[in-house]
């Protein structure tokens, strides 16, 4: 099982050398999960992209629209908000990232995530992660 972050899976969308290289490890037989909070997130990178000047608005909607189809399945994050702010008060990080690296844990899923201090929140915690950058 995956767990796509919001940016991992723009990445893949937008065809990125990175966003290919996940997409390249992702299996087709293997389900991919998110917190139901990514289509807010999703909403925010893909307007914020067009408000930028890099797309248009149309293809800020296409870019979200094949971002999220990348999730098999949207998990209800309404029960993993309590462990967020605790685990986000221990590890002092921020509380959208934890979100999806419970996710993962709790399912005993691969976190797919380009954020590099994520990786090693994940690697410092024992959570499975795909690591874009071996300079760790």
């Amino acid at each position: 099982m995956i767990v796509l972050d919001c940016n991992a899976a723009v990445e893949i969308a937008r065809g990125t050398e990175n966003g290919n290289a996940l997409m390249m490890l992702m299996d087709n037989n293997e389900k991919s999960i998110a917190p139901q909070f990514f289509a807010y997130e999703l909403a925010n990178v893909v307007s914020e992209y067009a408000r930028g000047g890099y797309i248009a608005r149309d293809a800020a909607l296409e870019l979200g629209h094949q971002a999220i189809e990348l999730i098999d399945e949207f998990q209800d994050d309404r029960n993993l908000w309590e462990e967020v702010v605790a685990e986000s008060i221990r590890l002092k990080h921020s509380a959208y990232d934890l979100f999806y690296l419970l996710l993962a844990r709790r399912n005993a899923a691969t976190l797919f995530t380009l954020d590099r201090k994520l990786q090693q929140l994940c690697l410092d915690n024992g959570v499975n992660c795909v690591l874009t950058d071996t300079e760790f």
